[in-house]
């Protein structure tokens, strides 16, 4: 099957091209704030199915620049999922845990109510809504925490941080599931084939590791396994204020997810493992 991604250089675009022989367009080969040249790519490469990998991911800038935010992450993808149900394709979207308020403290389900707290949250969920009302067979995964051995995130943070102080304060009261954008690249590659044999799948899913953590036990594990003495003191996440308000609450139910694709929650501190070894290998 020919797919085409939208992404080139982010996480889980990089993991899709490492894994199969996809099509991947960068910022300058399709630019997201305009959807009606995003949906004339897909119509002219003529793929079978198409990935949306990219997105606005400055959560605390699109607070001030929700425009560009909205165009990227919500017009852009419907724009795309429209050129896909003209075409009789399948369209698989990447969104966030940024959707839900990050109340309580068990698993969101995909059925939840949303209710995003910023920008970034309405904007991904304006995409949802987007690719959904275009008709089309469709995935949309909703993932958390993306990690891997390129790009920034918060393993990497980790890891320049703990090599250059010996004591760093991490909050400890946001509760979710680091995801290898590795994994989040197989789920992609699955469900384009699985959509297209049976359109029926179509809805929306979870994709998040596990198991459940807090930031300041993912760091703890991240100096565990790659050696560095570094200690984590817990704080709340008032101590740490930013310009957008992050979910407390980022645990997320991929029951649904199991029943469709076959696929199992990943289990986060193994992909841990293997990008530690891939930024090792790197380093040597």
């Amino acid at each position: 099957m020919k797919i085409l991604v939208f992404g080139k250089s982010g996480q889980v675009a990089t993991e899709l091209r490492r894994k199969a022989d996809v099509i991947a367009l960068g910022r300058d080969e399709a630019d997201l704030t305009d959807a009606a040249a995003c949906a004339r790519a897909i119509v002219d490469h003529a793929p079978g199915a198409v990935i949306n990998a990219a997105a606005y991911t400055a959560v605390d800038k699109a607070e001030s620049d929700e425009e560009t935010a909205l165009a990227v992450n919500g017009t852009a993808p419907g724009e795309m999922a429209a050129a896909c149900a003209r075409l009789g394709i399948p369209f698989v979207h990447i969104s966030t845990d940024y959707v839900f308020d990050g109340s309580g403290d068990q698993p969101f389900a995909a059925d939840h109510p949303t209710a995003p707290l910023g920008a970034y949250g309405r904007t991904k969920l304006a995409g949802e809504e987007a690719v959904r009302a275009a008709g089309g067979t469709h995935a949309i995964f909703r993932t958390s925490w993306v990690v891997s051995a390129h790009g920034n995130n918060f393993v990497k943070t980790m890891l320049r941080l703990g090599a250059e102080r010996d004591r760093l304060t991490i909050v400890a009261d946001q509760i979710g599931g680091p995801t290898p954008a590795a994994d989040i690249a197989d789920l992609c590659l699955v469900a384009a084939r699985a959509l297209a044999d049976d359109p029926a799948k179509s809805g929306t899913y979870h994709i998040s590791g596990g198991p459940d953590v807090s930031w300041a036990d993912f760091a703890r594990e991240i100096f565990s396994q790659s050696g560095i003495t570094c200690e984590v003191a817990d704080i709340p996440s008032s101590d740490y204020p930013t310009p957008a308000r992050r979910p407390q609450n980022s645990r997320m139910d991929n029951s649904a997810t199991k029943a469709a694709f076959g696929t199992d929650r990943p289990d986060w501190r193994v992909g841990l493992r293997d990008i530690l070894s891939e930024l090792k290998a790197a380093r040597a």
